[in-house]
């Protein structure tokens, strides 16, 4: 059972009768727990809510189209507390943020129903039967699985928890249910790589087709590891050597189903100064939010922008700057060269920004701070606007890691800033101007 904290005016649950304050015990005659149960049991035609209003006991009738949203509000999405992860992971980055962050950085999840909502990967050692069985009878799909290594006892080692190595048989009873199922791993040098990984790869591709796609990236590595496993980067030559390993099995993939299945990390190609593949060979792009083919799909939308846009459109006289990480600066340097010498009376300053805040070996723009982009380009030349990721900005508040906001960078900078999605198309327009 859970509080209704709120009904949407004139939702079918306001029209019904439904008041902020009632205790939702029961869908369809099935208890309710979190919001998987809720959205379950509401996607039907007719929807029958029991709930406590005081000491009454009351049932509401709503008739309504398939999937349709009824209008109930709850305290927080899930509608109870967040699952917290169980593990130790050798290359936890929460582990290794620094001190007087936000409560909220340090909160490590580890939530089944965050996989299906907003794509988390789990690592199933805090799920039990019970829960399998629920998300293959709800038809939860995809879920996304951290894996690491097919091998239990490196995963034991790798996550230090017990359950970690027997809770890879889920994976086997998810994939005959038909559940589509989404790989990780985060590759440690001298640790899960070389003949671990290609274990691995062996033993998920027996998955397909309900295992679609496995994203293998470097773990990320800041200054604040004292104390923790130590784990080295990645040179660039094993960088090289990761990507023809995984190409190599990806290209066999590809013949025998048709699908490549397997992809390393735009990070792997940056450092190991490879170029990146074209667009095609990322097929579905699957594994975006694990910067797999994040720079190739950019590019694309970038170029095919640009191709569409009038001779008039391209008719602007304008200045502004970029400020992005070292590990997409090339990538955004050569299209914003291509852009300036169609658009002859477009000036931008581009910047690249080492991440002094976490240092170490991270590149990517999403962990760049205020602090960071702030130390680099005061006194700088900005031009009318700067032009910075929305990734960087986290979910609560709109706040930077370092909790600066970003009125409080523009102010400091002396700038308009906007932000852009992670989006090549979306960032060609606001480089013109254009809404």
């Amino acid at each position: 059972m859970v509080e209704v904290t709120g009904v949407a005016n004139g939702s079918r649950a306001h029209r019904a009768g439904v008041r902020a304050g009632d205790i939702l015990i029961r869908v369809n005659g099935r208890d309710i727990v979190d919001v998987l149960d809720y959205r379950f049991y509401i996607a039907d035609k007719h929807v029958e809510l029991l709930v406590h209003r005081g000491a009454e006991l009351l049932t509401f009738t709503i008739d309504k189209d398939i999937y349709d949203d009824i209008g109930l509000e709850f305290e927080t999405p899930l509608m109870d507390k967040k699952h917290r992860c169980e593990n130790g992971c050798i290359f936890c980055f929460i582990d290794q943020n620094p001190e007087g962050m936000r409560e909220s950085i340090y909160f490590k999840d580890d939530d089944s129903r965050l996989s299906f909502l907003h794509g988390n990967y789990i690592t199933l050692t805090n799920l039990k039967k019970s829960d399998i069985d629920r998300i293959i009878e709800m038809h939860i799909s995809p879920v996304n699985i951290s894996v690491h290594t097919t091998n239990p006892d490196l995963r034991v080692k790798m996550m230090k928890n017990k359950r970690a190595g027997e809770v890879l048989e889920y994976i086997r009873v998810l994939a005959d249910a038909g559940v589509k199922l989404r790989g990780q791993i985060v590759l440690c040098k001298g640790v899960n790589d070389g003949a671990e990984l290609e274990r691995s790869m062996r033993d998920l591709v027996e998955f397909y087709p309900a295992m679609d796609s496995v994203s293998i990236v470097p773990a990320g590595l800041t200054r604040y590891r004292r104390g923790l496993y130590p784990l080295e980067p990645f040179t660039p030559d094993e960088c090289r050597d990761v990507i023809n390993q995984v190409a190599s099995f990806g290209d066999r993939c590809v013949k025998k189903y048709g699908e490549r299945i397997f992809y390393v990390s735009d990070e792997f190609y940056v450092k190991g100064k490879v170029e990146l593949p074209d667009y095609d060979f990322w097929e579905e792009f699957s594994q975006l939010e694990n910067g797999v083919g994040m720079l190739s799909l950019f590019s694309h939308e970038f170029k095919l922008t640009l191709s569409n846009l009038t001779d008039e459109e391209l008719k602007i006289n304008r200045k502004v700057s970029v400020a992005t990480g070292e590990a997409s600066y090339e990538s955004i340097k050569s299209l914003i060269n291509d852009l300036c010498d169609a658009v002859p009376n477009l000036n931008v300053h581009l910047y690249k920004i080492k991440n002094e805040f976490f240092g170490g070996e991270v590149n990517v723009t999403g962990l760049l701070t205020g602090e960071d982009i702030e130390r680099a380009l005061a006194g700088r030349p900005l031009g009318d606007e700067l032009l910075l990721s929305r990734a960087m900005l986290r979910a609560e508040g709109d706040l930077f890691l370092c909790g600066m906001t970003p009125e409080s960078l523009s102010n400091k900078l002396g700038v308009k800033i906007r932000f852009t999605e992670n989006d090549g198309g979306e960032f060609l327009l606001a480089l013109l101007g254009i809404e």
